[in-house]
């Protein structure tokens, strides 16, 4: 893992006092996941340049406990890209070997800390999960050229395709905390992974480092959700921080933005409609099992409570209080045990290997998949075709062709201020079709609500029904 940084201007190997570090020799550093060493490639009058380079090691990080768990495959907290790949281990570095520089203090050169100098960052593979689109749109208001390449898979087997990471060089002019900050909070925003646990000492590390300029940033709420690895409590109280309101209700923003979909399909009673479909699947099949992935507040578990032929009624989100309002629709604390026993209420991802999902006949995902960044949606398949591998997944998502026929909605706007995106119905099947090919599944399709004759129906249902 390589960060390199230049610098151009006259006594231009005064970086070194900026950064502590001399250019005349190599300096090493134990951190709890490897070693990092600095060095300069380049140290002359006009020109000088440093190198951060991180050997993690991978297995020490298993041993120890303090690595995520493996994802995929059995032997993935073993073998993975995290050794090789810009990621929240060089901010964790850059904190650690630049500390004093990150912090804009330089006690022999105090003139330079404020001194805007034209910089050159080379990061010889960043992974942006959001493709080139979302690194323009992460550093070019903060005043950076860039120039990016994509890296393939495995330059010897070209048929492999294309990574998610990029070869990636950042010039502007600013001071040397400033790119050191935004490198330190960008890189695992980019990569929209951290390698520890993240609880509220991140908000605090995302102020420090993002305070003079996250507010103003087009991009902050996405920056504060994935630095905060997309904890909404945490995310909420950032993005009150910025807005300067301190008593902000912490679910208040995403509740309004809720509000404004629900007011826009109310007139079609659309969410209602979605749950008569899967209660009406449950008429015609035999299911003991239903897991609602990203089940929010409990609608659909609500509803299916008084099926007595389910044993199992569980919902899976990333929001612990949106949990905890499942579980207050629920009354779980007033049922007798034997009832509430039926009832599983977890907190977890939807794009991460979770054992916990498999052994379901049903799995529904209700007006899910388009809040998840596209380069995610094969995590979900794999999740939960892959590995979950429930009989069948009921699946709903917008139609975008209907977006034309809502009364206030704007031409190209989504439903939902938080969406990713909005398929029409062509996408959906093209996605879904590949989906069900690659994991053993057949799928249909159906539409809920009023259909259209031009621009079909405003829900369109994708159906996954597992071949053996």
């Amino acid at each position: 893992m390589l960060l390199e940084i230049e610098a151009r201007f006259p006594s231009a190997t005064d970086l070194g006092f900026l950064l502590h570090k001399n250019p005349a020799r190599l300096q090493s550093f134990e951190l709890s996941f490897g070693r990092a060493q600095v060095f300069y490639p380049v140290a002359e009058a006009e020109r000088c340049r440093v190198a951060l380079l991180l050997e993690v090691d991978p297995i020490g990080l298993v041993r120890d406990r303090r690595g995520p768990a493996g994802r995929g495959f059995q032997l993935e907290a073993y073998v993975n890209d995290r050794p090789y790949v810009a990621s929240s281990f060089l901010s964790v570095a850059i904190a650690e070997v630049f500390g004093t520089a990150l912090n804009g203090r330089c006690k022999s050169h105090p003139e330079l800390v404020e001194r805007k100098l034209a910089f050159e960052a080379h990061l010889p593979t960043l992974p942006c999960r959001g493709g080139e689109a979302l690194l323009r749109r992460l550093f070019e208001p903060l005043g950076y050229a860039i120039d990016a390449r994509r890296l393939p898979l495995d330059p010897r087997f070209p048929s492999f395709g294309e990574s998610t990471c990029y070869e990636v060089v950042l010039r502007a002019e600013l001071r040397l905390r400033e790119l050191l900050q935004h490198l330190y909070v960008l890189v695992p925003v980019l990569d929209d992974e951290k390698h520890y646990w993240v609880g509220e000492a991140e908000v605090e590390k995302l102020f420090a480092k993002g305070g003079d300029w996250l507010a103003t940033h087009p991009e902050r709420e996405l920056i504060s959700r994935r630095f905060l690895r997309h904890q909404r409590r945490l995310t909420r109280d950032a993005l009150a921080r910025l807005a300067g309101e301190e008593e902000l209700d912490p679910d208040a923003v995403a509740q309004e933005r809720d509000d404004e979909e629900r007011a826009l399909e109310r007139p079609i009673a659309l969410d209602e409609l979605r749950r008569r479909a899967v209660l009406a699947y449950l008429d015609s099949h035999e299911v003991r099992a239903v897991v609602d992935l990203g089940c929010g507040e409990g609608k659909l578990l609500h509803a299916l409570a008084p099926r007595r032929s389910l044993a199992r009624i569980c919902g899976v989100d990333v929001s612990p209080s949106a949990l905890e309002r499942a579980a207050v629709r629920l009354r779980l604390e007033e049922l007798p045990e034997k009832e509430r026993a039926r009832f599983s209420l977890w907190h977890g991802s939807l794009v991460y290997r979770d054992a916990r999902l498999q052994g379901f006949e049903l799995a529904t995902a209700l007006e899910v998949i388009e809040h998840l960044d596209p380069p995610r949606l094969e995590a979900f398949a794999r999740c939960v075709l892959e590995h979950a591998r429930p009989q069948a997944l009921f699946l709903t998502t917008p139609n975008r062709e209907h977006n034309a026929l809502f009364a206030g909605l704007r031409a190209g706007a989504f439903r939902h201020r938080d969406h990713r995106f909005e398929w029409t119905r062509a996408e959906l099947r093209t996605w879904a079709e590949a989906m069900a090919a690659r994991f053993g599944y057949a799928v249909s399709f159906a539409g809920i609500g009023v259909d259209d004759p031009v621009h079909g129906p405003p829900t369109q249902v994708a159906l996954f029904e597992r071949r053996s």
